[in-house]
């Protein structure tokens, strides 16, 4: 049997503090910051509770003083004839009023801003909240839902419903509009704006978002969807200088298109105008660099290619010994065939929860954002199509890794001798790896020179808990389309006679997964 190397891959939710910035990237990490928050509510009560206590002896000596006042301003003269009255006036006007101006001076902020100093530098950053942002709207495209939706939180299996403010529609809109985004800057300030117009308090004003949606507008072509938002910022702010200047200048270009369209009608009068696509009441969205956008994303949605009844007959289920391994032969592992060409087939319980714990407990430290090969330079770097973070534990980090490297070999009969570390990986937000070649193409000669390895022939992928639809369901979809390509690729390096993939997980949508790969150790290459 010819030499062959395994890597470990899964993604799983991890309760750590970590320095550094990109939670967006890690939804373990985000965890982290939801017990952050609590701790300073803790904190934020505490002092509370201490200003109310000062407040309540200020209160008290303040109604003490109210009745003693009103009882010596009626009659001074006869208030001050007693002696003891007269030297108590004088002894709280030097003394007591003292001790009520140092209570009142108290500072009872220091437990509460000392603790705020110390979790900040874990706080996330700007940089967190445009991904966190972005997220969003990756979600918002791939599940084709509106911003009312998300907006509302209608999402199907969620547990906890949140709802979008205007001014957390309006910071999406920001987002977007700052990154070039007009598609979504207008779905986003039109979602605020509607919030808006239905009388939602909020400190954002129309004017400001009008600003953006009028400009995000023209940017689509549409001038006279612009010039109506602009007239109407106009009438809420008569002196808004940008808006003003706009304006004229809509009015102009609008002017010189009519001016060519008659020029162009007396020409040819068979000549149509060019408007906006629009599709739904909403622009049509623009096309991006990858060309596989729409199978990638129906495939998210469950949308992909159906089998046949007649194929669906020919899948069975079965008990996996690994052509009679000894280790296999009392317990075999349940097996069942998911598709038929290229083969894939699903092996349930390959771990337990004790060994899956033990694995997440190890990489929790070394979590950290993964990175892309770049195919100009060769060096590796963070990229937006790869939103995660991961790690690597060796072997000899514990023995669970040893066992877990063995089983594989054992289901696959394929060797771990030059078997690559255990990835571990966190997907965050919206997480997700775009459709990509796991192995090297004949463009890509050195993609494996570091790790002195020939190419990538074939994965394993072992999922170990379920999360919600919205969390990462776009990381499974990635996970299947690359799982496609790989068999292909292994059928075509190493002649097996039998290709599959190993899937172990339920029926849910996965939020973590192993995942092995198997290469040549020679350099040969597609």
């Amino acid at each position: 049997m010819k030499p062959w190397l395994q890597l470990v891959f899964f993604t799983c939710i991890f309760l750590i503090w970590h320095t550094e910035a990109e939670f967006f990237t890690s939804i373990g990490q985000m965890t982290d910051l939801i017990y952050a928050e609590k701790d300073l509510v803790q904190s934020l009560k505490e002092y509370i509770r201490a200003e109310e206590n000062k407040l309540s002896q200020i209160r008290s000596w303040a109604e003490k003083m109210d009745i003693l006042t009103s009882k010596s301003a009626s009659d001074p003269e006869g208030y001050l004839a007693h002696p003891v009255n007269a030297y108590k006036l004088v002894k709280r006007l030097n003394t007591d009023w003292l001790e009520l101006e140092n209570l009142v001076l108290q500072d009872t902020t220091n437990g509460f801003i000392a603790n705020l100093t110390i979790q900040r530098q874990f706080f996330p950053t700007e940089e967190d909240e445009t991904g966190a942002a972005k997220a969003l709207m990756r979600l918002q495209d791939t599940y084709k839902l509106d911003p009312e939706t998300l907006s509302r939180g209608n999402l199907p299996g969620t547990k906890y419903r949140s709802s979008l403010t205007v001014g957390d529609c309006f910071g999406m809109g920001k987002t977007a509009y700052n990154d070039g985004d007009y598609y979504h800057t207008v779905l986003w300030m039109e979602q605020a704006l509607k919030q808006h117009d239905e009388g939602e308090d909020t400190t954002v004003s129309k004017v400001e978002i009008l600003d953006y949606l009028s400009y995000a507008v023209f940017q689509f072509g549409d001038l006279h969807r612009a010039m109506e938002l602009t007239r109407r910022l106009i009438s809420l702010d008569s002196t808004h200088e940008r808006a003003g200047s706009n304006l004229r200048y809509f009015e102009k270009l609008l002017e010189k298109e009519r001016e060519e369209e008659e020029k162009e009608k007396s020409i040819n009068k068979t000549m149509t105008t060019t408007e906006p696509v629009v599709q739904g009441g909403a622009y049509e969205r623009p096309l991006d660099y990858l060309p596989e956008r729409d199978i990638y994303e129906a495939l998210c949605r469950g949308e992909g290619v159906k089998m046949t009844p007649r194929r669906q007959k020919r899948l069975f289920c079965r008990y996996h010994d690994g052509n009679r391994n000894p280790h296999l032969l009392i317990a075999p592992f349940k097996e069942e065939d998911e598709w038929d060409s290229p083969h894939i087939v699903r092996y349930y319980d390959v771990m337990s929860d004790e060994e899956i714990e033990k694995i997440k407990q190890l990489a929790k430290p070394r979590l950290a954002r993964a990175t892309v090969r770049d195919p100009k330079t060769g060096v590796l770097t963070v990229a937006s199509y790869r939103v995660s973070k991961s790690s690597w534990l060796e072997e000899d980090d514990d023995p669970v890794v040893a066992k877990v490297n063995q089983r594989m070999q054992q289901i696959t009969g394929l060797t771990v001798k030059t078997a690559e570390l255990l990835q571990v990986a966190n997907y965050g937000m919206g997480g997700q790896y775009e459709p990509h070649f796991d192995f090297s193409r004949k463009d890509e000669p050195d993609a494996f020179k570091r790790l002195g390895t020939g190419n990538r022939v074939a994965t394993f992928l072992n999922y170990v808990s379920m999360m919600i639809l919205y969390a990462l369901s776009v990381t499974l979809a990635a996970s299947c389309l690359q799982l496609v390509q790989l068999v292909i690729c292994r059928d075509s390096l190493a002649s097996q006679s039998r290709d599959f993939i190993i899937l172990a997980a339920s029926g849910a949508v996965p939020s973590e997964f192993m995942e092995f790969w198997w290469y040549l150790t020679s350099e040969k290459k597609i």
